[in-house]
């Protein structure tokens, strides 16, 4: 561009230094020559620096992305539950990369381009007028801390933002993650409203964001003003005095207003790199962090193996989040090698804190924990690690297959291995029962399978792992009598010649422990065999065998039906049989609540013909529709600084007029010019800040709609609907966080942008009309080719961005897999497992980034090359006209520069092309979302209410497959009565189908053939939160939302429980004591602590129908 205004120069020579007239077009035809010169060589130049730094930008993201999560996986245990959340890191590696990737890719080019020409102009300048150049750069210091200023001020706002959209993250990773507990308690208006609110603080950050950065640029602009109107008052004074031409002064104010308006269009990039650099620090502080125990320290011994003996040497222990209450005080136990010890007591008494600190998840404050006599610390982590073999409470499966699941035990396990550890741990029956067998998706968390079948395959990752240590935190809690007798066994054939430590709850399966560990509030207080510890009744142990069997006891008496079946019983014949008859039908190896496995390819052909339509633009600007006002006034703003630049043309002819012009005329007419330089600046320093923040406003509160409207839509979404993988959290946190955020790619700045820029060209080629309409016509008709390319490019772009999106998503899902289940991860040493997947499902969406970044250089290139080509073609035409004597040199001089300016406008939307093609594609994505109708929608006011409710519950002769498995059948005409007050149990083999009934009841599904009735009535018919509100549902998995335990409460009662009633629920759930007691530091580690709140929600819901999935763990617990 500096070099342009050389040959700027040379055409003013060639127009104004001709002695005939006859010899303008050979000297402009020179001149316009080297303009196709400089058209190839910016087209190639802006090819290599467009394609080189988007594929920069794009490999930059990926790379952080991978380094991101890569320093996620090492960190320690603590910092997961003090300083981060899954919702978080998903969201921060879907938006935050997108911002730094922004900020480091064409963004980056553009930059260095527009400060090359702003010190090429300069240089230029200098040379052609020091002193002039001089005078005016005294505008440059106080434009370098307007700039400076600004972008400490959009970083601090971006920043802001970005917070708020990170909680915002977690808000929907939790709301997702935990659907079934938020529809069951129709808890979807308060997620929303959860959501909403996080929102409104990005919003409010976004705002000020764009009114820093528009007074900030206003600022930048009213300062060059100020030196074009010095520029014009001085240069006049050099000509009178110092005897400068006119044209040298021109060259001179043309090479520094080229230099001035390249440091004006850094904006976008100033913009991008403070919001990068605000989204960067949060990632880098996490990326720079040194974890405390570190999983990928290669420091350490590491001995030929080990025989297993495990001491606890007078250990202190508190958790990083609790650090005032004390956990283990002086805890000592040894356990030798080749034994099973059990870990006995009441809630929050420490057992789960032995098997944490055993596989080195946290470190004592004090003490020492001792594996073969060397300290913990001692060993390599992650070989240590491959010597301990934990099965946890709450069985972790990540989204993958049966086979890719127990294969994570061991490195490179044949397919022979990965069988063999499914049959002793009783899962390959089942398996094998699957379509796909072991190559079945088992979904996210899991939730394809039942918790049995989930539990058999993570007793048999453990199996594979063949660990000297093995620990089982109530590893057969989720199974069945005959399942966990199975499973038992096969267990105790593992165990032998094993170290294993069992934390039990239920104290009946720890009889043939060798030795069992009491321990009461962090202390170890007995320890023996069973019936050593039994002869001594007062001993702590026989206190908790009593204190267990009072409260069966306590059971059996307040539910006599549980020991007679429960009532359950067939349709017809419910009133002769007795409550102890059972209704034997077809039993399948089939979902907890949910579908089997799911294969993407063949996945349900309902979603198949959802896929995302282009969104016509009318769309977008419809949901704009209450920012009408603010757009339009933001809209007159915006063309008024549109304009001002085009008008330059006419203010620089007359300025060059007046550089001609007699003393005391030029003395007059400069001083006049100069000061309409400075109204005009003053306008645009108005102007510009108004437009940026009222574009701003309605940017913001567009995509605050946007994400809340489909936030609104997903939560209300039939359960089917998250079957899906493309539909788990991580996807759907990643929709929200990245496509939301590039829609803003067509509304706010770029809209802004878009505005000034067309009145920009408008009113360019207005005035290249007026001074001579025969050239303006030719360049015209050349403009179009410009557009045409653009259109192109853009194509090309948008399906690029689609692919890319849709790959994209499934790599957020191994993310958002493995930080939701980071133990499992640490336990099995998993960490470089997860990055190779992540590296390998982020291949394609690099390879997409890599073609759009070469299609966006041709395209770009093709742009300048095209730009100067018609300013080539201007020159040559006007010359003819000059020649022709139709016009004159000031009038295509006046075109020329009118048509320059609206040649900027062009090219800095062009820049526009490949946001805008994203931003396409995501909107695509969001609205396929928000237009999709709910089959089973909570939100819908129509059915029936009554006003008294008794419970009788019938399944009519029902048939039930679920959508995502339709070969495999679930329920054939199944009938069961269940009489009001009853208690009815439903038993059968893990994966009979026996969850599928709740699921049908609280209709997460409904059935294809068949009723169930509520009280005589279809429960098609009741309005379905309702419904939902008349029945109390405790899952076998309890979810917790990450809030108070007040909160949690609460949430069963629509969040508005009393103090009363939250205190009242606890002590009849039996868990206020645990509640109130110092001892509750680890209870979100304990599953039956979760349950016992889960029954608060149940009972703050008061229920007429008490639906009950988690027997197997509450009927022995004893707190």
């Amino acid at each position: 561009m500096p070099f342009m205004t050389v040959l700027f120069g040379n055409l003013i020579d060639a127009f104004g230094g001709a002695m005939s007239i006859h010899k303008v077009v050979d000297r402009v035809s020179n001149v316009s020559l080297q303009f196709i010169y400089l058209a190839i060589a910016s087209a190639v130049a802006s090819f290599v620096q467009v394609t080189c730094w988007m594929i920069t930008g794009e490999r930059q993201a990926a790379r952080i992305r991978n380094l991101y999560l890569k320093t996620i996986l090492r960190q320690e245990i603590a910092f997961f539950d003090k300083y981060t959340s899954t919702g978080e890191v998903v969201g921060r590696m879907s938006g935050d990369t997108v911002l730094i990737q922004d900020a480091m890719g064409e963004k980056v080019g553009k930059f260095v381009q527009l400060v090359v020409t702003f010190f090429g102009g300069f240089i230029v300048a200098f040379a052609q007028g020091w002193l002039l150049t001089l005078v005016m750069m005294a505008t440059i210091p106080p434009l370098v801390v307007a700039g400076a200023v600004m972008s400490n001020v959009v970083a601090k706002m971006a920043s802001l933002g970005q917070a708020a959209y990170a909680e915002s993250s977690v808000v929907v990773e939790q709301t997702i993650g935990s659907i079934r507990t938020v529809a069951s308690f129709t808890g979807e208006k308060r997620a929303v409203e959860k959501y909403n609110k996080s929102l409104k603080s990005a919003y409010k950050s976004g705002v000020r964001e764009g009114l820093a950065a528009g007074l900030g640029m206003g600022t930048v602009m009213v300062l060059l003003f100020c030196g074009y109107s010095l520029g014009i008052w001085y240069g006049a004074k050099l000509i009178l005095e110092k005897g400068y031409t006119g044209a040298k002064v021109m060259n001179v104010i043309f090479a520094v207003l080229t230099g001035s308006l390249a440091l004006g269009q850094a904006s976008p990039s100033m913009k991008a790199f403070a919001g990068g650099q605000a989204a960067a620090y949060k990632m880098f502080e996490t990326i720079n962090r040194t974890p405390e125990i570190d999983a990928y320290s290669t420091t350490g011994r590491k001995l030929e193996d080990i025989r297993g003996d495990i001491e606890f040497r007078d250990v202190y222990f508190s958790y990083p989040t609790r650090p005032d209450e004390q956990i283990f005080k002086g805890f000592s136990l040894t356990i030798p090698s080749g034994t099973t010890i059990a870990l006995v007591g009441q809630s929050g008494s420490g057992k789960s804190t032995v098997i944490s600190l055993i596989e080195r998840f946290y470190d004592p404050q004090l003490g020492n924990v001792l594996i073969d006599g060397v300290n913990l610390k001692e060993f390599q982590l992650r070989w240590i690690r491959s010597k301990i073999g934990l099965v946890s409470q709450e069985p972790v499966l990540f989204a993958a297959s049966i086979k890719e699941n127990i294969a994570y035990g061991k490195d490179n396990a044949t397919d022979q291995e990965i069988r063999a550890a499914a049959e002793l741990a009783n899962a390959a029956k089942f398996i094998d029962k699957m379509p796909q067998g072991f190559d079945t998706s088992v979904g996210e968390h899991g939730t394809q399978l039942s918790g049995g079948q989930k539990q058999r395959i993570a007793i048999a990752r453990a199996i594979l792992k063949d660990p000297r240590i093995l620990l089982l935190d109530e590893a057969t809690s989720a199974l069945d009598a005959e399942s966990e007798r199975v499973v038992q066994e096969a267990l105790d054939r593992v165990m032998t010649n094993r170290t294993t430590v069992i934390v039990a709850h239920r104290l009946s399966t720890v009889r043939n422990a060798d030795t069992i560990a009491v321990i009461h509030q962090g202390t170890l207080v007995e320890k023996g065999p069973h019936n050593e510890l039994l002869r001594d009744p007062e001993g702590a142990y026989s206190q908790l065998i009593r204190l267990q069997e009072a409260n069966r006891q306590d059971n059996r008496k307040a539910n006599p039906d549980a020991r007679s079946g429960k009532q359950m019983s067939i349709n017809k014949s419910a009133s002769r049989r007795s409550s102890r008859d059972n209704s034997s039908h077809h039993s399948f190896s089939v979902p907890f609540g949910m579908p089997l496995g799911i294969d993407i390819q063949d996945g349900s052909s309902k979603l198949c013909d959802e896929m995302p339509q282009e969104v016509p633009l009318s769309r977008l600007a419809s949901l704009n529709k209450p920012e009408i006002p603010v757009l339009i006034l933001g809209s007159i703003a915006s063309v008024i600084s549109g304009v001002i630049f085009p008008i330059f043309a006419i203010l620089l002819s007359n300025v060059i007029k007046a550089f001609y012009e007699p003393p005391h005329l030029l003395r007059k007419d400069s001083q006049f010019w100069s000061s309409m330089f400075l109204v005009f600046g003053a306008v645009y320093f108005l102007s510009l800040p108004i437009s940026s923040y009222l574009f701003s406003i309605a940017g913001c509160r567009l995509i605050r709609r946007i994400r809340l409207m489909t936030f609104e839509k997903v939560v209300n979404m039939e359960i089917e609907w998250f079957d899906h993988p493309e539909n788990s959290s991580g996807a759907i946190g990643a929709r929200l966080s990245a496509d939301a955020a590039k829609v803003r790619g067509l509304v706010g700045d770029a809209l802004q942008l878009v505005v000034q820029n067309s009145s920009t060209l408008v009113a360019g080629l207005v005035i290249a009309f007026v001074s001579n309409w025969e050239l303006s016509l030719i360049i015209l008709a050349l403009i179009p080719l410009i557009g045409l390319n653009g259109w192109i490019q853009m194509k090309f772009i948008q399906g690029f961005s689609a692919d890319a999106k849709m790959m994209y998503e499934e790599a957020s899902q191994v993310a958002n897999d493995a930080v939701s289940s980071i133990r499992t991860v640490a336990s099995f040493s998993a960490e470089e497992k997860v990055m190779d997947l992540y590296k390998k499902k982020c291949e394609g969406p690099l390879r997409t980034g890599i073609r759009t970044g070469i299609i966006s250089g041709i395209g770009f290139g093709v742009s300048f090359f095209l730009l100067f080509g018609v300013y080539a073609a201007s020159f040559y035409a006007g010359a003819r006209l000059v020649e022709d004597n139709k016009t004159t040199f000031p009038k295509v001089f006046r075109v020329f520069l009118a048509l320059a300016m609206a040649a900027i406008g062009v090219s800095q939307s062009s820049t526009l092309t490949s946001d805008s093609s994203k931003a396409k594609s995501a909107a695509s994505s969001i609205f396929a979302i928000v237009d999709r109708k709910s089959r089973i929608d909570p939100s819908e006011d129509a059915g029936v209410t009554v006003e008294t409710l008794r419970g009788n519950i019938e399944f009519q002769h029902v048939s039930f497959k679920y959508p995502t498995r339709p070969d495999v059948q679930i329920f054939r005409d199944l009938c069961l009565t269940i009489h009001a007050g009853k208690t009815v149990a439903l038993v059968g083999e893990s994966g009979s189908g026996k969850s599928t009934a709740i699921s049908l009841l609280q209709r997460f599904y409904d059935p294809d053939v068949g009723h169930i009735l509520l009280d005589g009535v279809d429960i098609q018919k009741f309005q379905l939160r309702w419904l939902r509100q008349q029945m109390g549902l405790v899952s076998q998995e309890p979810a917790l939302f990450n809030d108070t335990i007040r909160a949690n409460i609460a949430y069963g009662k629509d969040g508005q429980a009393t103090e009363s009633e939250i205190i009242a629920a606890a002590e009849l759930a039996n868990a206020h004591k645990f509640i109130s007691s110092a001892l509750q530091v680890s209870f979100f580690h304990l599953v039956y602590q979760e349950i016992l709140l889960w029954l608060f929600y149940a009972i703050n819901q008061a229920p007429k129908t008490f639906v009950e999935r988690s027997a197997c763990y509450l009927k022995n617990v004893g707190v």
